[in-house]
């Protein structure tokens, strides 16, 4: 296969070429980022000079860059992570979002639907597949129980999270319209190595780094369903090799933490990986006013991919966040580089 991957500089893609670019079926993998604050080369270093791995400064924004990439490199898998993705960014500044996110995306399907369904040899290869990326935070906020499926309407809360409902609506109909093969997945919040120092388990790690006051929002009783990045590389994989076109997978890792159990969790593990920096991490826990459109509880039921696929989640929360503060303290260098260029 001709692997586009979007988004490849940023947390999830640079893990994921990681993953992908060793494997027999991967003949060409190709890197479209514009490498904006959140998409940085040094998260790909060592996949740099690989034989298979091209990269291509693009933006999404850009629809006939778009089209000449799918074109040049003879494109016949697509896995389209490149997204706005921050929320609070969103807030308070929606119009990259609608741009990337949406606009993003149509050019992105445009380019597919003219050549892979295009008549003649300039048409792709047999069994041409579009995966699209998404977001849990389309469906809205959830009570105290329940879970999302893949039948949950859609009721996003956030500028962001109305940006990928919109790019989820645009894949779906382009396959109903033109025929175009795609998939859909929504995943539960990431976590792990190389996720940019805005997030919350990145942020706490830093916070307590730098011995200055964690903020918790509201209550800090805001709950979240954790998935572990290499953990989700793996079900992209197995949807796009495996997944029923037309279909979506939800993505969870069926680790539901209240937030702020995640920063006492961190706290404890900072202070025992690291003592030096002086133990009673907790006493930094400050809480601030809430965020507006603030969610209170996702939660994944990943139970279609795992009948349909045979995929679940590998790592436990604990697990995965023990792996994730161990990599921040021995990767302090790399936090220090792509903080300058935000």
């Amino acid at each position: 296969m001709n692997l586009l991957v979007t988004g490849g500089a940023g947390f999830i893609g640079s893990n994921l070429i990681q993953q992908l670019i060793h494997r027999p079926e991967v003949t060409r993998l190709v890197n479209l980022d514009c490498l904006t604050y959140a998409g940085h080369p040094a998260n790909l270093r060592p996949v740099e000079g690989h034989a298979r791995y091209h990269f291509e400064k693009v933006d999404l924004r850009d629809k006939a860059a778009v089209l000449r990439v799918v074109r040049e490199h003879g494109i016949d898998q697509v896995i389209h992570l490149a997204a706005e993705s921050h929320v609070d960014r969103s807030v308070s500044g929606p119009a990259d979002f609608i741009y990337t996110n949406i606009v993003g995306t149509f050019h992105l399907l445009e380019a597919c639907r003219e050549i892979w369904l295009s008549p003649g040899p300039s048409g792709a290869k047999a069994g041409p597949r579009f995966l699209h990326v998404s977001t849990d935070e389309v469906y809205g906020s959830l009570g105290s129980t329940g879970y999302f499926t893949e039948s949950t309407p859609y009721a996003p809360n956030s500028p962001y999270s109305a940006s990928k409902t919109a790019s989820d609506l645009l894949v779906r109909s382009y396959h109903h319209t033109y025929g175009l093969p795609t998939l859909i997945t929504n995943c539960s919040n990431n976590y792990g190595p190389r996720q940019f120092p805005e997030k919350l388990i990145p942020v706490v790690i830093q916070t307590i780094l730098g011995r200055k006051p964690i903020p918790v929002y509201g209550d800090g009783l805001n709950v979240r369903d954790w998935l572990y990045v290499g953990d989700h590389g793996d079900a992209l994989w197995q949807v796009l090799r495996r997944g029923r076109l037309g279909e979506t997978y939800n993505i969870g890792g069926h680790n539901e933490w209240a937030n702020i159990r995640i920063v006492e969790l961190i706290c404890d593990l900072v202070d025992e990986l690291d003592p030096a920096r002086g133990g009673a991490s907790r006493r930094l826990i400050t809480f601030v006013k809430d965020r507006p459109g603030h969610d209170r509880r996702y939660a994944i039921d990943a139970g279609k991919i795992e009948r349909e696929l045979g995929w679940k989640p590998a790592y436990t929360f604990k697990q995965g966040i023990r792996e994730t503060v161990k990599w921040y303290l021995e990767n302090q260098g790399w936090v220090d580089e792509v903080r300058r260029k935000d």
